[in-house]
């Protein structure tokens, strides 16, 4: 048995927190191995509270600061052909790789407008009962001009030109955009 320092000086009170043991002191690999063992798990502890708030964090900051607009591809899509939309209806298109929607109000007046919702990129849909456009995702509504009348959108919907050549009904981006 090796006798501390501590001990024999009296102080066997300090044994129990310096060394680990009463009367016996830790030899010198086995100190360093638990440092080790100590600073791992301090370590991983630390990574896994990081891990933590960062994943709090995360869906905050995604409301606080909505997604970017991401650029359309195209400038012309065909929308659809006249005689496919109901008056007061809507329809969902592609334009370039989002999709877009195209509506006939019942005073017969087409509307193309980006169906992805301005706060987390959700699908937009026509409400024909209210007349307006509304997002799922969190009650969004916009009116068919696109402009946010309610909810958490932070700025209007992407609104297209819309042009009729013959019986088509094309969605164009605008020219100034």
């Amino acid at each position: 048995m090796i006798v501390c320092s501590h001990q024999l000086s009296g102080e066997s009170w300090a044994c129990l927190r310096v060394c680990g043991k009463r009367g016996q002191m830790l030899d010198p690999d086995k100190k360093k191995r638990r440092e080790e063992r100590r600073r791992f798990v301090e370590t991983f502890l630390g990574m896994g509270v990081a891990a933590s708030v960062a994943s709090f964090l995360y869906p905050v900051l995604r409301y606080i600061i909505p997604p970017k607009q991401v650029e359309l591809g195209a400038s012309l899509v065909l929308a659809a052909h006249i005689g496919d939309l109901k008056p007061n209806s809507g329809k969902i298109f592609r334009f370039g790789s989002r999709p877009a929607i195209l509506i006939l109000t019942s005073d017969g007046k087409y509307h193309a407008l980006s169906a992805v919702c301005t706060h987390l990129g959700c699908t937009v849909q026509y409400l024909p009962d209210q007349h307006e456009v509304w997002c799922p995702c969190h009650n969004g509504k916009y009116t068919v001009d696109g402009a946010n009348i309610s909810g958490p959108p932070p700025r209007p919907l992407q609104e297209f030109d819309v042009i009729l050549k013959g019986n088509d009904i094309y969605a164009q981006r605008p020219q100034n955009s």
